[in-house]
Order: C-alpha cells, then structure tokens, then sequence
C-alpha cells in the first residue's frame, strides 16, 4: 500500500507504533530469514540481506532478534523454516485490484486466510494473471523529504537509475526499475543521505479512484489481508482523492 495515497503513508507508519507491532517485526524477521537463506548470511555480499536488516533496524526490531533470523536463515545454528513465496490475486470492492504476496510454511493455510478476508470484506478472488498485469515490479525507495528539493534528490540518484521522484508529503519516493533500487540507495548513501526503506514492489500502472464508503470497504479488505501472518505484502491499485483522505483522517 505504501506509496499510492498519502493517507495510507501516514497509516503505514502509525502502524509500526500501534499494536500490530507484533505482526510487524514478525514479518520483517521472516523476509531477514528468505534473504539469508537465498542469498547467504553475509549483508556485504547480500543487498536484499542488506536492506531486508535496515528495514528492521527503522521499525526498532532489537538487534538481537535480527542476528537470530540471520543464522537461522544462513543456515548457521541449524534450524530454520523453508518458506514458499505465494502470490494470490484478486479484487476489493469497487473493481480495485489487489496482489496478495505470501510467505508461508504451510501452502492451504495460507490460501484459506486470504479467500476469508475476500470473502468476508466484498472482494473476491481471481485467476492467476487476471490482476498480476495492472502492476509493474519495481525498486521503490523511501526517504524523508527534510529540507531537500526534488531536484537535490534527483542530482544524486538519476544515475542511478532512478526513473521517476514522487512527492508523498513527508517523503520522497524514488521509482527505478526493480534491478536498480540497489544502486539508486547506494547513491543515496555515499552522498550521505538517510532513507526510510528499499525493496522491490509492485506499482500500479493505472489507479482506481474511490469515494469514502469505498475508501472504507477497500481499507477494511486491506487490512484483513495484513492481518494475516503468512501474508508478507499487499499491493492495491487504490487511489484515494485528497477530500476523500481527509474525511478518513477526520473519522480517526
């Protein structure tokens, strides 16, 4: 969701306080554990390691709990969960399309708690690719606007790579193409500038516009989705006008 309304921005990060905090670290574990255990234990050597660590050190996941998923993902205190990656498609409310990415231990678990949250939230789901092709993957980095223009941003990672600036209010996102996020936040770095996250996502190529009840609907589908441990990401080609952003920030 990030990235595709300002609203669900601002709701992003109040989430990392509230009290899916829980839900939160366990699922950035999880993507420490993938990342060791495709890529080896060594972030030097391991971009997606690298920034799958950052990414857990920003949302305040004890250090402790990130050297664990390391090892076990690495493979160097012998234990570990071999995960699949899954990706369900479908629909909310309204003709929103929605891509559910799952990592899971357990395969028919993890379908049966996405079909419920269609199900009992006004979507449905779909065929595999009848969604999959309203979105593009791409590298998204995030990063605190602070005092910086556009174009300070843009000097340093055009580069890079990066294809696109987007000004989301409090941050800045920077769009590449999926292979070059990586170098686009190593620009960032050497010049010395902090950023929220780096990874891989899927970006809708076309938004759908919703009034507040369908704000309402498509929010409440979302969030029963993340609720969900063995949902990893959720995608949505959600657009919600700023009027309608504001009477949803109004209701709290």
């Amino acid at each position: 969701m990030s990235g595709h309304s300002k609203w669900a921005t601002t709701k992003h990060k109040k989430a990392a306080i509230d009290a899916k905090r829980g839900k939160l670290f366990a699922k950035l574990i999880k993507n420490i554990e993938v990342a060791a255990r495709v890529g080896g234990p060594d972030p030097a050597g391991n971009p997606t390691l690298f920034d799958a660590i950052q990414k857990a050190k920003k949302s305040s996941v004890p250090n402790d709990n990130i050297d664990r998923a390391v090892k076990r993902g690495g493979g160097l205190d012998g234990g570990g969960v071999d995960y699949l990656n899954l990706m369900y498609e479908g629909y909310a409310p309204g003709g929103v399309a929605v891509l559910v990415e799952c990592l899971t231990d357990n395969k028919n678990r993890a379908v049966s708690e996405v079909r419920v949250a269609f199900s009992r939230n006004g979507g449905n789901m779909a065929d595999s690719g009848s969604v999959s092709y309203l979105f593009d993957r791409k590298g998204v980095v995030t990063l605190p606007k602070g005092d910086r223009t556009e174009d300070d941003i843009l000097e340093v990672v055009l580069d890079a790579g990066a294809e696109e600036i987007v000004d989301e209010g409090d941050t800045f996102e920077i769009y590449s193409e999926a292979s070059d996020f990586v170098a686009v936040r190593t620009a960032l770095q050497e010049a010395g500038i902090d950023y929220d996250s780096a990874e891989a996502q899927f970006v809708p190529s076309m938004k759908v516009a919703v009034d507040l009840d369908g704000a309402r609907k498509v929010l409440r589908l979302l969030e029963a989705l993340e609720d969900s441990d063995d949902v990893q990401n959720v995608y949505s080609n959600l657009d919600i006008p700023d009027d309608v952003a504001a009477q949803l920030e109004a209701e709290g």
